[in-house]
């Protein structure tokens, strides 16, 4: 969530003339993030986010609109795509593809307790199950394919043995994909970014509540337990080693298993998937860090963390039976 594309306020209250949605108040940019360029966007009547894609096309992202669209109407707390009046939900806006939703309420929390674990874990089951009638369909952009052509191009950067760790995890993943118990896992669209950072919470302690997940740009079809796994990677760690907090890894699990019980073959297949959330996150860092874009507000990440959550997860496979 960089700003790529700069918006002037004149450009945007012209665009806002498609809509019913009041005039132009205020407009901000978000700094955080590296995909796309977003906006805050206060009008008359309410608070919305501009996103403008840098490198998603218009034939891509009706998908992620459209799922969107779907969760929202199903209940879900997600971003709504707003309609122009011709009904519309993506246009171009400064030569971009562009779209406005709904601001979501709360805030994100960097330092998750036990029940914020839990409340993501119950939405995201709930998010999957929701997702089953949703009839688009599209790959994970972000999966093996994207893997095995990226990697290759972010080896060079890296000392020898990191260049093995990752050629040597990708080949793993490969023959797993390929597998008889890879195929068998139950799949759908999931979100493949719920990170601390794309989950709103509302009120403190005890009271806390579920505000919202954000940013679907990243979403695909892809195995369910994928999903899980991304967020256990990010939501229940010890940020400086890497390792799974168990504590939080339990409440999240147990309460998305709550919600949608896991299979036999998701059991086996759970310390697998946990590596292959750790790698897609490595490579894409890697990619970001050594061949990065230029844009007016970017946030670099550093991508030896998920090198040690890697490596602490092909060190110490945690069944998922265990965690729950």
């Amino acid at each position: 969530m960089a700003v790529f594309t700069p918006v002037s306020q004149e450009q945007l209250a012209s665009w806002l003339r498609n809509f019913d949605l009041g005039t132009l108040v205020a407009l901000r940019g978000i700094p955080s993030g590296i995909e796309n360029t977003n906006y805050f966007v206060t009008t008359t009547q309410d608070e919305f986010v501009l996103t403008l894609f840098e490198k998603l096309t218009h034939a891509q992202l009706p998908f992620y609109l459209n799922l969107m669209r779907h969760l929202s109407e199903a209940g879900l707390l997600v971003p709504a795509p707003m309609p122009q009046r011709d009904g519309r939900i993506l246009d171009t806006l400064n030569g971009k593809p562009a779209t406005l939703v709904t601001r979501l309420h709360g805030s994100s929390e960097m330092t998750p307790t036990a029940r914020h674990c839990a409340l993501v874990g119950a939405a995201l089951a709930q998010m999957h199950l929701a997702g089953q009638s949703y009839p688009g369909t599209q790959p994970n952009l972000r999966g093996f394919d994207w893997w095995i052509e990226t990697a290759p191009i972010v080896a060079p950067f890296l000392p020898p043995e990191t260049a093995w760790l990752l050629s040597d995890e990708v080949n793993a993943q490969g023959t797993f994909i390929h597998s008889d118990r890879y195929r068998a896992l139950p799949c759908g669209p999931v979100h493949a970014d719920l990170f601390c950072d794309n989950v709103l919470f509302e009120g403190e302690g005890e009271h806390v509540q579920l505000g919202g997940f954000i940013d679907f740009y990243f979403a695909g079809c892809d195995t369910w337990l994928f999903d899980l796994a991304v967020c256990i990677n990010d939501w229940c760690i010890d940020r400086a080693s890497g390792a799974i907090d168990l504590p939080l890894a339990h409440s999240m699990i147990a309460a998305y298993a709550a919600v949608r019980p896991f299979t036999p073959d998701e059991l086996e297949a759970w310390p697998l998937l946990l590596r292959a959330a750790a790698l897609r996150f490595w490579i894409s860092r890697l990619y970001d860090f050594y061949l990065p874009r230029p844009a007016e507000m970017v946030t670099p990440k550093d991508p030896t963390h998920f090198e040690r959550i890697l490596r602490d997860r092909r060190a110490n496979p945690i069944p998922l039976s265990h965690a729950a």
